[in-house]
């Protein structure tokens, strides 16, 4: 007996994975019914379980997706067929452990159109955020009602904290250690000690006994005190392919404007540019100003950014952009020439974000890497070890 509801119960998981289907080959939930006591209210949960898992799949049913993906091809589940987004929730929560239930929700929300949650705000509120129904919310948001909008910016800013709590230490670490060591200087004469660091970095010497500081290393600030900090500028393509980058730009963006000695500009654009840097901090800000879309002017960006400039030498622009470029591409490659020849490091990235799937420009970007610009595709880990490195010279 054992056996046999082993043999059911691996066939009901079949039947759940192969779909309605399935039971044209007589492999049906329950194993067709067969079972001791309580097998009918096994079969009635098993049934509503198909029911949840087909509503991801259905054809048919809802917008287009947030991503542009169309729905897989799947027969509809062997439960009624007045399902709506309200139910699938609610039943979601009640059949499935947690963690099952953020992976459904994250599936439901990169499957299905969900006007229904942009309508009714009291859905937004048993979502589970994350990044998903972030970019769901970001690409509709013009749709949302008032009270949906108060949740929207809730769930974003949520969503952006987890990721830059993730994030900051090593970002804060990477680029702090190469701004002190840029700080410093061998011209060792009294005026220029930073007593400061000199004792912090000594304090393992101290002897209790004798009650002194033993130093065995003395720190300097450079001979020019109040030298200007360095200058990072995002600039951030707005096409819809860009969403991701996009969304860990605002968060890097904001990181880099609490580091001290450093200056943060971030600048938006497709045909048109808009600069936001009154809004770096706020990186919930910084999305709701996204437009996604339209056409793509890279080289007006930059002329911007170049306007923005008081140090070349002190300034690092970080360009997010899939390298498409609008209008004549020698504009472009000419234009990165120029900054570069004045002194400005130029990293541009085709995808920023840990699993971003790139679809750039290779062609132009060899190109404008030929004329000055590193180009990358990577992690924000990666982008801030870079950035150190151009700071540490």
């Amino acid at each position: 007996m054992t056996q046999l509801s082993n043999d059911l119960d691996t066939l009901s998981r079949w039947r759940l994975v192969l779909g309605r289907d399935a039971e044209k080959h007589g492999i049906s939930l329950g194993g067709g019914g067969v079972g001791g006591a309580g097998a009918g209210s096994e079969q009635g949960e098993l049934e509503r379980i198909e029911q949840l898992v087909g509503f991801l799949f259905e054809q048919g049913q809802g917008s287009s997706t947030a991503g542009g993906a169309r729905p897989q091809d799947r027969t509809g589940g062997a439960g009624g067929s007045t399902m709506t987004v309200p139910k699938w929730v609610d039943g979601v929560s009640e059949l499935f452990p947690h963690q099952v239930k953020e992976v459904m929700e994250k599936e439901l929300v990169r499957r299905r159109g969900l006007s229904e949650l942009l309508e009714k705000p009291e859905l937004l509120e048993k979502i589970e955020p994350n990044e998903d129904l972030v970019k769901t919310l970001l690409i509709h948001k013009d749709l949302l009602n008032p009270k949906a909008r108060v949740l929207a910016r809730k769930i974003i800013d949520q969503v952006v904290q987890e990721l830059k709590n993730k994030i900051k230490l090593q970002v804060e670490q990477a680029i702090n250690g190469a701004i002190l060591r840029d700080r410093h200087a061998p011209r060792r004469v009294y005026r220029n000690l930073d007593l400061k660091t000199t004792v912090k970095r000594n304090l393992r010497n101290y002897d209790p006994d004798k009650e002194r500081l033993l130093v065995d290393r003395l720190y300097f600030f450079a001979s020019e005190r109040k030298r200007k900090p360095w200058h990072i500028i995002v600039t951030v393509d707005q096409s819809g392919s860009m969403l991701d980058s996009a969304i860990f730009s605002a968060v890097m963006a904001s990181i880099f404007y609490e580091l001290p000695s450093m200056k943060t500009s971030m600048v938006l654009f497709d045909t048109q540019v808009v600069d936001i840097s009154d809004k770096v901090g706020e990186p919930v800000d910084v999305l709701l100003s996204i437009n996604l879309g339209g056409g793509t002017d890279i080289t007006s960006a930059l002329m911007y950014s170049q306007q923005l400039v008081r140090e070349p030498g002190r300034t690092i622009v970080v360009l997010i952009s899939d390298f498409f470029e609008g209008r004549d591409e020698r504009d472009l490659i000419n234009q990165v020439r120029i900054m570069f020849d004045s002194g400005i490091r130029m990293i541009g990235l085709g995808a920023l974000g840990y699993d971003a799937r790139p679809e750039f420009n290779k062609a132009t970007a060899k190109k404008l890497r030929k004329v000055g610009m590193d180009i990358l595709v990577c992690t924000p880990q990666r982008l801030a070890e870079c950035i150190a490195k151009i700071i540490r010279g």
